[in-house]
């Protein structure tokens, strides 16, 4: 499949999305359908697809060393190792998942490869873009989660709060400008852009790297816009939300068709997330090249399912083979009783 067919394809995807949650919020019969019982079906497939993946990846046996390292791993004690490349105990280990985690630093060391204007030779360059658009995009996409949660707690508690004050501290207009959504636009839309503008990653990308893209950012979009451009009742939402997270719901008259769409493109967004790539957000904590020990040299792996393998021991190969091998003249360790007689008496 070809890019602009993934792309077309995608597109299609996600306008159908759009469609059906612009009839779910224009059709007043459907409101409960859209606003209770599609966003409580989609969080239970979200939990239990999570919870499903997560135990799949764990039955996963994994007995070797298989950590991506590269550094000196731990060995003689006058060979000083490195702790975080070639991590050697599970401190080790936290320390560096930690570091992968919040700072994608695989990723910030990530170079891209390519051939030199000036001339017929290979040039390596940082992803240094990349890197800022991937850490934006996540932390931004965290921050509009977190901040969200305002809407499904009573009281709000106080950190909710204060990121809430930190995320809108420029007070530009009426309302204010939230930093984290128009940042989680950004971003998206230029992983989007890199995604089709670089020819080897548009080559290896298909419609499950293009949909989330698309979705996120039609999320996002519709968020921006029912923030500055089109009036929603906040106070109809903030009562939908709170019976949605009492279990006692109820749809209140006058939120808004653009409401509808996007609470429906977060629940497609939900259900699809345990079995798309996006599950990496889980996949990270259990990937083995990165949470085991890089201690192949101090300890030896032994893989436990292996089949019991006899082994046919030299001696074993003398007994079976010796009086072919004293024919041909080969040494042999134990030599026959009668050769060994005849070979005192002479």
């Amino acid at each position: 499949m070809n890019f602009l067919t993934s792309v077309i394809v995608s597109l299609i995807a996600v306008g159908a999305v759009l469609v059906v949650g612009t009839i779910g919020g224009a059709v007043p019969a459907l409101h409960p359908l859209f606003g209770v019982v599609i966003p409580l079906l989609a969080l239970a497939v979200f939990i239990l697809g999570f919870i499903w993946k997560v135990l799949s990846w764990a039955k996963s046996p994994v007995p070797f060393s298989i950590a991506t390292t590269c550094g000196q791993q731990k060995s003689l004690p006058w060979i000083k190792p490195d702790k975080l490349e070639n991590p050697s105990s599970k401190w080790h280990v936290v320390g560096r998942m930690a570091l992968e985690i919040l700072t994608f630093r695989s990723l910030f060391r990530n170079t891209k490869m390519q051939l030199d204007s000036q001339g017929p030779r290979i040039a390596y360059g940082w992803e240094l873009w990349l890197w800022v658009a991937a850490l934006a995009f996540h932390y931004a996409f965290l921050t509009v989660v977190i901040r969200h949660l305002r809407f499904f707690l009573e009281p709000i508690p106080a950190p909710i709060q204060l990121l809430d004050a930190l995320d809108g501290f420029l007070q530009i207009g009426l309302p204010g400008i939230i930093i984290s959504g128009f940042v989680l636009f950004g971003a998206a839309g230029y992983l989007l852009f890199r995604r089709l503008a670089v020819s080897n990653v548009r080559y290896i990308s298909l419609p499950a790297d293009y949909f989330p893209l698309f979705l996120i950012l039609s999320i996002a979009g519709t968020g921006l816009i029912m923030r500055y451009v089109v009036h929603v009742d906040i106070v109809a939402i903030r009562e939908l939300t709170l019976g949605l997270a009492s279990l006692h719901p109820s749809v209140p008259e006058g939120i808004g068709i653009f409401f509808f769409i996007h609470l429906f493109l977060v629940s497609v967004l939900l259900a699809y997330f345990p079995f798309s790539k996006l599950m990496h957000l889980g996949g990270i904590f259990m990937s083995p090249t990165r949470n085991l020990r890089g201690n192949s040299r101090e300890f030896h792996h032994v893989n436990p399912w292996n089949p019991e393998v006899h082994l046919h021991t030299y001696e074993e190969y003398e007994d079976e083979f010796r009086d072919r091998m004293i024919e041909a003249g080969l040494p042999v360790d134990k030599m026959p009783a009668d050769a060994a007689d005849s070979a005192e008496k002479e």
